[in-house]
C-alpha cells in the first residue's frame, strides 16, 4: 500500500507538470549558478569544475534526483567567460528532464567600482517519459489502488527543444547582484503543441555584499538575498554565510508562494583549490501540511582545474560557499 501511495503522488505530480510545465525548483546553490545566469560565467576567474547532487523528499522515497555539473571560466582573448553546463531532473522513473547548453558573458568595466557583466546561453533540453509507470486519476480505485484500465493514452515519445536565456550582474565594490530569465522564446516542451505547454519565463535575481570582519580580512560575512519566479512558482530567499578561506558555516531562510517556510543550514571546506559542501533543507511550515520534514540533501563539489591571471580579470568575485 505504502508503494502505491507513492506511485499515485508521482501521479499527481505528472499532471501538474503536463498541465503547467513550468521548472522544478531545485534549491539554493551557488555553485550551479552558471546554469541559471550566463553573467555568472567566469565571474570567478579561474576555470571552475562545479558539480551539485540534490535528492528531494529523502523521507518519502519517490526517487526524485536532481545533478548539475558545470565548467566555466574566464578567457581574456574574448573579454569575458563561457560556459558549458548539464543538468538531469529524474523524477521517480516516470519523467526525465535533461539539458546542455553553454554561455558567454561580456565583462564590462563600467566605472571606477562599477562593474558589468551581460550574458547569453543556449542549450537543448530533453524530456523523457516512462508511459508504464504512469497512474492517472481514472485508474485509482478507492479501496484496490491503482488497477483500474485508463481511458486516456499516455505518449511515450520523448521530446527535445532548443531554448535561449539572458543575465546580467552589476558588482559594486564589494556589492554584487545579477538578474537573468531563461525560457525567452517560451518553447513547447509538451507533446500536443498547445499554449499551456509553453515553458513560462523562468525569472531569478540575487543580491549580496561582502563585509569584513577581521583587518587581515581573514573571517568574513556575506548576506544574501535571492529570488526564484517561473509560471505560478515562487521561491524567496535571505540569509549568509560566514567563515573564512578554509572552512564557512551558512543558513537561509526561505519562503513560497504555496506558503511553505523552510530553514537551510550548511557548511563548506575548501583545500587545495577544492570546495566541498553540503545544504540540509527542512520544512518549518507548510500551508497544507503535506509537505515531509526533510525537503532536501544538497551536497556538491567544485575544482579549480586551470588557474587565470586575475591581473587580466576586469572584476574576479567570489560567489558564496553554497
Amino acid at each position: 500500500m505504502k508503494k502505491n501511495r507513492i506511485l499515485i503522488l508521482l501521479a499527481v505530480c505528472f499532471a501538474s507538470f503536463t498541465a503547467k510545465p513550468q521548472d522544478n525548483f531545485h534549491g539554493y546553490g551557488f555553485q550551479s549558478i552558471v546554469t541559471l545566469n550566463p553573467a555568472a560565467a567566469g565571474s570567478e576567474g579561474d576555470g571552475t569544475l562545479r558539480m551539485m547532487y540534490i535528492m528531494h523528499y529523502p523521507e518519502r522515497n519517490m526517487d526524485l534526483h536532481f545533478l548539475s555539473v558545470s565548467y566555466d571560466t574566464y578567457i581574456p582573448l574574448f573579454h569575458g567567460g563561457i560556459a558549458g553546463f548539464v543538468t538531469d531532473n529524474y523524477l521517480g522513473g516516470v519523467l526525465n528532464n535533461l539539458s546542455g547548453g553553454f554561455s558567454y558573458s561580456y565583462h564590462l568595466q563600467a566605472g571606477r567600482n562599477l562593474f558589468v557583466n551581460a550574458g547569453l546561453s543556449a542549450a537543448f533540453r530533453h524530456r523523457g517519459i516512462n508511459a508504464s509507470k504512469v497512474i492517472l486519476p481514472d485508474q485509482i480505485d478507492p479501496l484496490r489502488g491503482p488497477v483500474l484500465p485508463s481511458g486516456e493514452t499516455i505518449n511515450n515519445r520523448g521530446r527535445t527543444i532548443f531554448d535561449v536565456g539572458t543575465g546580467f550582474m552589476i558588482m559594486w565594490g564589494d556589492f554584487t547582484s545579477g538578474v537573468s530569465v531563461n525560457h525567452l522564446s517560451k518553447p513547447d516542451i509538451g507533446w500536443n503543441g498547445a499554449s499551456e505547454d509553453q515553458l513560462p519565463w523562468h525569472i531569478t535575481l540575487f543580491a549580496m555584499k561582502v563585509f569584513n570582519l577581521s583587518r587581515k580580512n581573514e573571517l568574513s560575512l556575506q548576506p544574501v538575498f535571492l529570488f526564484d519566479f517561473c509560471g505560478d512558482e515562487l521561491n524567496v530567499a535571505s540569509g549568509a554565510t560566514l567563515g573564512n578561506e578554509k572552512f564557512a558555516v551558512s543558513s537561509l531562510l526561505s519562503y513560497s508562494g504555496n506558503g511553505d517556510i523552510n530553514l537551510q543550514p550548511g557548511f563548506s571546506l575548501r583545500f587545495s583549490g577544492s570546495l566541498l559542501f553540503y545544504n540540509y533543507c527542512f520544512n518549518l511550515t507548510s500551508e497544507n501540511g503535506m509537505l515531509p520534514f526533510t525537503m532536501y540533501h544538497q551536497a556538491g563539489l567544485s575544482l579549480s582545474l586551470n588557474n587565470v591571471d586575475k591581473r587580466k580579470v576586469i572584476k574576479a568575485i567570489k560567489f558564496p560557499n553554497l
